[in-house]
This record gives C-alpha cells, sequence and structure tokens, in this order.
C-alpha cells in the first residue's frame, strides 16, 4: 500500500471540531468499538448463535463486524457530501483525478443510500455471493444493512441500475470517486482482518442484532470528546504505519468508553428464592424454582398464571435469573402496561439488582414521562436527548448515566423497566427499530399483566414475540387474567420465531405455568400449582337506573329508589356508619368526579376525618396525581412489619377509574365497581382483601372486627326498563357492549356462590369469550340482539388485528429483503403505538392569571398588571412567559405540571392556549396547550380557576379538570 493510497482530504465529522477529521479515522474508530460491544454486550452463547447463523467462527465473525462497522459511513466519499464544506470540497475537485459529472454535488443523496449503492458493487468484488435476484444476494443485503445505519432501510437496488450506478445516481461521481472508496474500504478490511466472506444472505435477526452493534460503535465513536483528542496534526500521512497506529490507539481506549456508557452484560448468579429474596417462596414460586430449571436447555418462553396478589412478581424475577443462566442473556427488561405500574416497578426491579445481579448493572426506566419520575429523572445526566461528548461521571450501583438516558438507548441498558410500548415499537417501521430488537436480543423480557392489550398491541405483541423467537431471547409472561386462546397465539408467535410451523397443543392451568424450549419447540406439561390464597369472591351484580345528571352538583342526596346513586348510599352506609375502607371504582372521569362529588353530600361525616374520601384519576396535574397516589398507597399499601405499621383511615372511600386495576397494590375491605369485562373487574376484585391483616388492631393496620372474613364484589349494572344492560352513552366505545351483556350473565351464574379464586376465574374468562355463548340465552331476541353485538365486536377485533399486520414489520421468518423493515422507507409516527389505538389526547398545563395592583411589585419580575404563574397561590413564575432560555429543571417544573386531556376539548383551540416562544424551542414542551386560568367568585363567594376554550368552559378544582 503506497502513502497516497488513502486521500485525507476526504473528510467524516467537523461540527464541534476545529477542523475536520479525516473520514478513515472515524470509519477505524467505529470499527474498534463495534469489537468491544460485541465482546461485552452479547454474551458467549449469543456470540456463537450470531456467529453460527453467518457461517463462521465468533472471531470471525467480530472481525467481520468490526469491517462492517468500519464501512458504515463509506458514502460519504461523494460530492454531495464532501461538498458540505465549500473550501475542502474546492481542493478536491480541483485534482484531475475526481472528475463527476455536472451537478453531481447538488444531488439530493444521503451518504447512507449512497453507501448502499457503494457498497453493493464493493461486496460483490470481494466475493460476498451473489444471486439472479438481487434483494436475496448476500452482497446487496450487507450492503442494505450499512445502509441503513441512521435507522431506515433503503429500498432493494434494481439489477439493471447497479451496472452502471453512475449513470442513474450522479452523485456517486466518478472513477476516482470510488476508486477512493475502494481504497479506504480496503485499509478498514486489512486493519480489522474481517476476510471472511458470508456465502448466504443473513437471517434478518441477525442482520438486526450487527446493524444495532454497528450504529451504537458510531454514536460512541461520534463523541466529541472521543474525536477531538484523536485528531491528526497537521501535515499527519495516511501510510502504513500512522494507520496501524491509530487502529492501535482507537483499540486500546475503545473498551473505556464502551465502560463509560454503562453498556455491557449484566449476569444473574445462581441463587435460590430465599437468597433472592427476604421470606420464603409460596407454592408458585417454588414450583418454579424446583421444576423449572430441569427443562431449561437454552432460551425459551415460560407462561405463568395466577390470581393478583399471588406473587407472581416475584416468580417472574427468579424465573428471568434461571432463564438468564440458561440462554445466556445479559439482562432485563421488565415491562408493563402503563406508565404508573412501570415506575412502581422500577424501584422493585433495582432493589432486586442491588441484591441479586453482578457485572454491568446500569438500570433504565422507560417511557415518555420518566424522567419526571423522583426515583429516575432527577439522578446525575437526566434529560440527554442527543448523541454528544464523551460522559465519564458513572454513577454508582445501578442508576443508568446521561449516555444511557440519551433518545432511542435506554433499552441498550443492561437493565431496563417501562412501559410495554417500549419493546412493541421495535416491531413497528419507525426510526432506528433495529436498536430496540438489539437491546431485547440479549435480554429475558418480562411481560408483566399480559392480558391488559387490546387486539391493536396483542397483535404486535404477537410480531415481536416471532423476533424473540428467532433471536433466541427469552420470554417470561405473566397474567391474572389470560385467555386460553390469548395465551395459544402468544406461544405460537414465539414458536414460529423459533423455527417450529406445526401447532403444539397449548393449555394454560391456573394458577400454574408452563414452558416452551426454543430449541426443541416442545410444549411442556402445564404445572398446576395450588394457591396459597385460596378464597370465595361474594359477587352481588344489583341492576340500577343510570342517574348521571349533567353539572357539577352530583346526584341528589336523596336519589331515587332503584338507581345507581340508592345502590351507592346503601352499600357504603355500614362502612361508613361502623368503619371501614371501600373503592368506588367509575367507567370515565366525569363520572368519577360525579360520583366523588355526590358521596361528599350523602355523607358529610366522612369529611371530619382526614382521607375520609378521596378522588383519584387521569385528570390531575401530574404532581397532584403523584401526591393523591402516594396517600392512597401510604393508607390503603402493605401492612408494615411490626413495630413500624401504621393505622389504617377509620372510615375511608376512594373514588376511582381503572387506574386502579393494575397500577397500584392497595387493599380495602369493600370494592364496589360499575359493570366493566370480566377480567376487569377480577382485577378490580384484586384489590379487596388483598393483604393479611388477620390479628392486627386498628392501630395496627387492621380491619375493623364487623367486616367479613371473605372478599366481596359489588357490581352495579346499567339496565334498560325491561331489565337488560345498557351501558350509558356518557360511556362512549371504552367497553363493548357484547361482552358487558356476557360479563353480566357469568355474573349473576356465579352470585349464589360466589368465584372461588383461583379455582373458577380461567374458566370465567374463557367463558366470556366463548362461541356458543348466544346459544345458552333463554329467548329468541336475546340471542338476535347477543349475535349482533358479537359480531359487531368480532370486526372491531379484525379490523384491528389487520391494521396491526399491515403496520408491523414483516415476520422474520424467510426475510432477505430489508426494506421490509422500514415499510420501503415509508415510517410510521412512534406516536401510533405509545398510546392504545385510537386513543385521542392532548396533554395540558394549567397556568394562573394574577392580577397585580398598578405600581405594586409582584415578587415575579415585574410591578403591576398580569402576571401567569404555575400555582394558583401566585408564588411561582412561569418559566420563560417573560423570555428567557428554559433549563431542564424549568422543563420538569413544567411538566410537573402537565394532564393529559380528550383530543375533543381542544378542536377550537384559541390563542389563549398558545404557547410561549421558549416553549415552543423545547420539543418536549412544544406539544403542550395552554390553559389560562382566570379566578371568577360566585355570588355564594365560591371561588372557581376556569378558561374559555371555543364555546367551552374548562375549570379546575379538588375534582381535577373538568369541561362545561
Amino acid at each position: 500500500m503506497s502513502d497516497e493510497v488513502v486521500d485525507l482530504r476526504f473528510w467524516g465529522k467537523e461540527r464541534g471540531l476545529t477542523r475536520p477529521y479525516p473520514l478513515i479515522c472515524h470509519l477505524l474508530d467505529t470499527a474498534s468499538i463495534a469489537g468491544v460491544l460485541w465482546d461485552r454486550m452479547l454474551s458467549e452463547q449469543a456470540r456463537g448463535r450470531v456467529a453460527g447463523a453467518v457461517g463462521l467462527s465468533s472471531d470471525g465473525c467480530r472481525r467481520l463486524l468490526c469491517l462492517w462497522a468500519g464501512l458504515h459511513d463509506l458514502g460519504k466519499i461523494t460530492p454531495p457530501f464532501q461538498a458540505q464544506l465549500p473550501d475542502v470540497y474546492r481542493g478536491i475537485v480541483g485534482d484531475g483525478g475526481y472528475g463527476h459529472r455536472p451537478g453531481a454535488e447538488r444531488e439530493r443523496l444521503r451518504h447512507d443510500s449512497a453507501g448502499h449503492w457503494a457498497l453493493t458493487a464493493l461486496f460483490g468484488e470481494w466475493g460476498y455471493a451473489s444471486s439472479r435476484g438481487v434483494a436475496r444476494s448476500a452482497h446487496h443485503q450487507v450492503a442494505q444493512m450499512l445502509g441503513g445505519h441512521h435507522g431506515c432501510f433503503h429500498r432493494a437496488l434494481p439489477v439493471n441500475q447497479l451496472r452502471d450506478p453512475e449513470a442513474w445516481v450522479p452523485g456517486l461521481g466518478g472513477v476516482g470517486w470510488a476508486a477512493q472508496r475502494a481504497a479506504h474500504a480496503g485499509v478498514v478490511r486489512r486493519l480489522t482482518g474481517g476476510v471472511g466472506v458470508p456465502g448466504e444472505p443473513l437471517p434478518a435477526h441477525v442482520a438486526v442484532q450487527l446493524l444495532g452493534l454497528i450504529v451504537v460503535a458510531d454514536w460512541l465513536a461520534s463523541q466529541e470528546d472521543v474525536i477531538g483528542g484523536r485528531l491528526p496534526g497537521v501535515g499527519w500521512r495516511a501510510d502504513d504505519a500512522a494507520l496501524r497506529s491509530h487502529w492501535d490507539r482507537a483499540v486500546s481506549e475503545a473498551s473505556q468508553i464502551v465502560a463509560d456508557a454503562g453498556l455491557g452484560a449484566a449476569r444473574f448468579p445462581a441463587l435460590s428464592f430465599t437468597e433472592q429474596f427476604p421470606f420464603p417462596p409460596n407454592n408458585l414460586q417454588a414450583s418454579l424454582g424446583g421444576e423449572l430449571p430441569a427443562l431449561l436447555d437454552g432460551p425459551g418462553l415460560l407462561l405463568v398464571t395466577a390470581p393478583t396478589g399471588d406473587g407472581k412478581t416475584e416468580a417472574g424475577l427468579h424465573a428471568a435469573g434461571l432463564l438468564a443462566r440458561a440462554a445466556g442473556s445479559s439482562g432485563l427488561y421488565f415491562a408493563l402496561p402503563t406508565m404508573a405500574t412501570a415506575d412502581a416497578m422500577h424501584l422493585r426491579v433495582r432493589e432486586f439488582a442491588e441484591r441479586n445481579v453482578e457485572g454491568e448493572r446500569s438500570l433504565t426506566l422507560l417511557h415518555s414521562m420518566a424522567w419526571l419520575s423522583e426515583s429516575y429523572g432527577g439522578l446525575p445526566g437526566a434529560g440527554s436527548a442527543s448523541p454528544g461528548p464523551m460522559v465519564t461521571d458513572r454513577v454508582s450501583g445501578t442508576a443508568a448515566g446521561r449516555w444511557l438516558r440519551g433518545g432511542k438507548r435506554g433499552l441498550l441498558a443492561p437493565l431496563s423497566t417501562g412501559t410495554i410500548d417500549q419493546a412493541l415499537t421495535g416491531v413497528l417501521p419507525v426510526r432506528y427499530n433495529v436498536l430496540r430488537l438489539l437491546g431485547l436480543s440479549n435480554k429475558v423480557l418480562v411481560v408483566d399483566e399480559a392480558h391488559a392489550y387490546g387486539p391493536w398491541m396483542h397483535s404486535l405483541l404477537v410480531r415481536l414475540l416471532e423476533w424473540l423467537g428467532a433471536m433466541g431471547a427469552p420470554v417470561v409472561l405473566l397474567s391474572a387474567t389470560l385467555t386460553g386462546r390469548a395465551a395459544s397465539s402468544l406461544v405460537e408467535a414465539y414458536r414460529r420465531g423459533c423455527g417450529f410451523r406445526v401447532p403444539s397443543p397449548v393449555e394454560p392451568v391456573y394458577p400454574g405455568w408452563l414452558f416452551v424450549s426454543a430449541g426443541t419447540g416442545e410444549v411442556s406439561q402445564p404445572r398446576a400449582v395450588v394457591s396459597d390464597r385460596r378464597r370465595t369472591l361474594g359477587v352481588q351484580p344489583v341492576q340500577v337506573v343510570w342517574d348521571s345528571p349533567a353539572g357539577d352538583g352530583g346526584a341528589a342526596v336523596r336519589p331515587v329508589a332503584g338507581s345507581r346513586s340508592a345502590a351507592l348510599t346503601e352499600h357504603l352506609a355500614p362502612y361508613v356508619r361502623d368503619g371501614g375502607c371501600v373503592l368506588v371504582c367509575c367507567t370515565t372521569v366525569t363520572e368519577a368526579q360525579r360520583t366523588y362529588r355526590f358521596i361528599q353530600q350523602a355523607f358529610p361525616e366522612l369529611a371530619e376525618v382526614s382521607g375520609g374520601v378521596r378522588l383519584l384519576h387521569s385528570r390531575y396535574p401530574a404532581d397532584w396525581r403523584g401526591s393523591i397516589t402516594d396517600e392512597c398507597e401510604r393508607d390503603f399499601g402493605k401492612p408494615g412489619p411490626p413495630g413500624a405499621r401504621r393505622p389504617r383511615p377509620p372510615m375511608s372511600v376512594l373514588v376511582a377509574t381503572q387506574v386502579v386495576e393494575q397500577s397500584l397494590d392497595l387493599d380495602f375491605d369493600l370494592v364496589i365497581s360499575d359493570l366493566a369485562p370480566l377480567a376487569q373487574l377480577l382485577q378490580r376484585a384484586g384489590r379487596c382483601m388483598r393483604h393479611d391483616r388477620e390479628g392486627l388492631s386498628p392501630e395496627e393496620g387492621g380491619r375493623p372486627a364487623w367486616v367479613g372474613a371473605g372478599p366481596k364484589l359489588v357490581v352495579l349494572e346499567p339496565v334498560s326498563p325491561d331489565g337488560t344492560v345498557a351501558p350509558p352513552r356518557t360511556w362512549g366505545a371504552v367497553y363493548d357492549e357484547s361482552l358487558l351483556r356476557r360479563t353480566s350473565r357469568l355474573l349473576h351464574e356465579s352470585a349464589p356462590g360466589g368465584i372461588a379464586v383461583p379455582g373458577d376465574v380461567q374458566r370465567l374468562v374463557d367463558a366470556v369469550y366463548a362461541e356458543d355463548f348466544g346459544e345458552r340465552l333463554a329467548t329468541a331476541a336475546e340471542r338476535e340482539k347477543q349475535q349482533r353485538l358479537d359480531a359487531e365486536r368480532e370486526g372491531a377485533v379484525m379490523a384491528e388485528e389487520q391494521l396491526a399486520r399491515m403496520v408491523a414489520v414483516k415476520s422474520p421468518v424467510g426475510m432477505v429483503d430489508l426494506a421490509g423493515l422500514s415499510n420501503d422507507g415509508q415510517l410510521v409516527d412512534e406516536a401510533l403505538v405509545t398510546t392504545r389505538l385510537g386513543a385521542d389526547s392532548v396533554r395540558a398545563v394549567c397556568v394562573y392569571v394574577q392580577l397585580r395592583d398598578a405600581g405594586a411589585a409582584d415578587g415575579l419580575g415585574g410591578f403591576g398588571g398580569e402576571v401567569v404563574t404555575l400555582d394558583p397561590e401566585g408564588t411561582v413564575a412561569v418559566p420563560g412567559a417573560v423570555g428567557g432560555r428554559l433549563s431542564g429543571a424549568d422543563v420538569r417544573a413544567v411538566m410537573r405540571k402537565s394532564v393529559p386531556l380528550p383530543g375533543s376539548w381542544f378542536r377550537q383551540r384559541g390563542e389563549e392556549q398558545e404557547l410561549w416562544p421558549a416553549w415552543a424551542e423545547r420539543p418536549v414542551l412544544a406539544e403542550l396547550a395552554v390553559l389560562r386560568m382566570r379566578r371568577s367568585v360566585s355570588a355564594g363567594g365560591d371561588a372557581k380557576w376556569s378558561c374559555r376554550v371555543g364555546d367551552q368552559t374548562i375549570s379546575i378544582s379538588e375534582v381535577g379538570l373538568t369541561r362545561s
């Protein structure tokens, strides 16, 4: 190799640098880091699986990965990219050896796409396998893979255009440009030793994992602190010795760069359940600990079904350790249905990891509001959102440092908790979906509340399990109310990903577990266990006429006989009179607010007790809702250990919406619920007598002596005059009427003897969806009505499932053309999965317009006039309202006051809802709506904060936000 083979005028990085950084240096930097990521992020077993799929030894595959990482930016040796620095570009084109077609430098050619074109030809010259169908050839697929390093795969290239690329893409430049691309590639190949040649196209899941490592390597190598210390001096020449020296330095420093980012492998030591937790295992936990190890021959899927409160979380964490050791997994992601459940689980996983996990233990919390979490967002480095300087302020223990908290990186941490959508986004055609799949590929994925997802998200979970099966990633599914049909679809998806096409019978037991081997596809004999908390749930369905008057005054204090209000009064009265804690669960926020006010009026004595009646729903500002949640967990949570037990309120009623189904570990003496599908009712019933308080005095958190021994669920059923279930119009489409009618019938059938938990649960959950359900109805009219409603429900389900199949990325089985991972370049918005399908919400912030006397200092930066504050008391100024830049603390202060509201409330949004310029400049705040609240006093002297949005009034009070 002569001294002039590599032209150092071709630059790769320049932003934030004193002078351009030669492209060859950046390529070698990236290649060196990729090798360390291979060593640190993938376990030995995972490296073996990937290398075997490529057809090379582990060392040969590592070298090939380094080579490919070093070629990722080869498309920067093109006129359009180099022309971005005019002074440098003039020197290049002034050299007669770099001719190109006129105007080539003005072509709209991204360097990642240029790399796809250039590398296809280069890999063909290197002997990578090719065939007549370019889209199914190894030389094209690997080029397509590297062309996707900016998060989007490009379409397969037409074979006729590949014969003369410059004719079709003038931006590639002429012969001299191609020669420099070959020269740079040759240097990288020689120094990395990546001479192995794939004989076949890569399996799609392997291409995803390798590209993910390459993207991470590129981001780490692009940090200004990494480049700044390596900028070659003036006169540096790219001869053999200099390039070897740069490569050797890059290799020597790569390990520290990766370590500083918090990337690496967690290790799960072999510990028994009693060594992991400070209490002995129950029957479920003991069964898993005793019997599962004998079934583990590598990765696989574990399905655990048990009632709420039966220790599924601890069982799942213990099983995750067993699976991680068997499969060689180097991390854990605990996925939950809501942000509230994720926040609570984050603390439990952190405590578990600190006691039971070794190696690299960086732990991230993943959901859209994670940075506001007191237990996560306030740690060092929170809020970084883009690749920046290398960070060396490692945080001890399990706290994730700044690099891992950057955008799209959280799943790369060895340990993570978060919402399920963070994982499901990996199977949507969104930018950098490969990073999410990489993050999951060598982790144990634990999915809690696996029953809690509608057809859209369930379908995405099915597709995700196919990918995880193909990658050999272990999965643990935890559920309290999963139908047999849903369980079968999840198990079969994982088996398909593992390569097993013939279905295997799946008959889950409740409570119990089963295991599916990724190696053999065998579904184990289900292991039934005897619940330690067997009990009979008393069920009392009460048919009521729905009285939900408009306005804020609630229902009348003396309700009409047979109404919902009358039923509430009847069932609450003994607990208000003699003591006890009751949960009232409502279908909508509006009805929860009205129910709260009705109870205040009907039972004024509750107002004399601290926490006598409370309200919890989603339409409170975030910090306010957090305070209510903390109070509820304090008063209705687990009894503390001896000597630290707190008394419960002597009498208390919590009015709430569905937020209590999964988000909170609460315990009541009675649960009253509006009619809901059976699975949700059983979840709510799990909050009744959830914890053992036997033998505890009221001062220690015990129950009143008069309360019965067994849990009780009262279900308020809205009915029409003929006695048939008739959901109120105010419920909208919250619940399917077909399921409500089916649930109602099963409740009435179960009421005489109660529901045996867990004995009756699986039977009832499956019975709700039984195909022959309508045949059991007494009259032809009932059967016809049920059949019509069933058909509507099935049609809606099919529509959501079909949409998921259309939108989601394709199955990994047989995929060669990687464009399918990006929908042929037509990416979708990540928000499509971060909310339930069809959800329409806007996040708003209330600010309070304060009037000051003219000439009087307001203490908020001015004199007199109107001042806006974040609090109604007028003590906290709105950050950015008078200009200036917002700090991270300012942004957090604003977002802690935010609240999700229906999008329909803002159809007539006006100037009063517009943002301040300083807010619009911050992406986190840019989508907010501002509610400028003004104080008014009624004739009776009551003060109210409200604002106008179009022709409606939005108010905030002790019940949260309301609209009139």
